[in-house]
Formats: C-alpha cells, sequence, structure tokens
C-alpha cells in the first residue's frame, strides 16, 4: 500500500515537474519570438526611413516637399526610445500627405528612378505595416503566458518586463496601398 502511495505521489511529482518545465520553456520561445519580431520590425521601420530619405533627396519632389519628407525621416531615424513611436507616426502622416498630392504617382512614373522609388516605397510601408502587426501579436500571447498564475507564482519569466505594444499611425498613403 505505501510502495503504490509513494509511486503514485512520485509519478504526480514527475508529471507537474514536466509541466512546469514545458510552460517554462513555452515562455521562453515566446520571447524569443517577441525579440525577432521586434527586430525585424525595426528592420522595416529603417528601411521605410531609408526609402524616405532616398526619396526626399531623388531631386523629383519640389524642394519644399523634399525638406519636409527629409526632416520626417531624419526625426524618426534619430529619435530616442521614448520617443520613435511619435517620430514614426509623423513620419507615416507625411509620407500619406506627400505621396496622396494630386499627380505625385504620375510625375514620379514618368522617370525610371522615380517608379522604383515610389515601388520600393510602398513596399517598405508594406512592411511596416505586417511587422507592427505580427510583433503587437506576439506581444499579447507574451503577454497572456506571463499573466497565468503558474508564470507568476513561480516566477518563470524571471525578472522581465510585461513588453508593450508598439502603436504607431502605420496607415499606407491611399496611392500606394490601391496598388
Amino acid at each position: 500500500m505505501t510502495t503504490t502511495l509513494i509511486l503514485v505521489v512520485g509519478a504526480i511529482v514527475v508529471l507537474c515537474a514536466v509541466y512546469i518545465s514545458w510552460r517554462a520553456g513555452r515562455l521562453d520561445r515566446l520571447h524569443i519570438r517577441l525579440e525577432l519580431a521586434r527586430e525585424s520590425l525595426d528592420a522595416a521601420l529603417v528601411r521605410r526611413t531609408a526609402v524616405s530619405l532616398e526619396l526626399a533627396a531623388s531631386r523629383l519632389l519640389d524642394p519644399a516637399t523634399s525638406l519636409v519628407l527629409a526632416a520626417a525621416a531624419h526625426e524618426a531615424r534619430t529619435a530616442g526610445p521614448e520617443e520613435r513611436e511619435h517620430a514614426e507616426s509623423d513620419l507615416s502622416r507625411t509620407l500619406r500627405a506627400v505621396v496622396d498630392q494630386e499627380r505625385f504617382g504620375d510625375r514620379l512614373a514618368d522617370t525610371a528612378a522615380g517608379s522604383d522609388l515610389l515601388e520600393e516605397l510602398g513596399a517598405a510601408v508594406a512592411k511596416v505595416l505586417y511587422s507592427r502587426r505580427f510583433y503587437n501579436n506576439a506581444v499579447g500571447v507574451t503577454r497572456a503566458a506571463q499573466r497565468r498564475w503558474l508564470a507568476r507564482t513561480l516566477r518563470l519569466a524571471g525578472h522581465t518586463e510585461y513588453p508593450g505594444f508598439f502603436e504607431i499611425d502605420d496607415a499606407p498613403p491611399k496611392a500606394l496601398a490601391a496598388e
């Protein structure tokens, strides 16, 4: 009787240990996924900024538009962590104002460089949109896993803070969204 009881208790302890180990591993994988999503988002934002600066320096735009676009792109590129969301939102609004000008696409399509830049800008804007959604999805899943009672009780996430969502205005310009 006591041997059976010891075996049952031992089996329960082993199953609990396996389950806790599995939960800790899952949480670790979620954190890795979150880091990779953040790096992808950062790369997409940097690419969009680079294409915006290239467009501003291309001499295909009027000087005032080039200056406004270059200023917004430079601000997004040099913004610190605290002001990054605001600077990236400003760049999105500036891109919409520039690209959605009347006959903007027609003027750029007249030159090979302009057509290529417009296509590259469309791809960069779309990549930011998808990367941000993927990152915010990873944040939501990771936060839910960190909030579970087992993760909180046993501190499976260690001293890791809850990840924050990256909220920016990333709506694409109408001229680029239609493509």
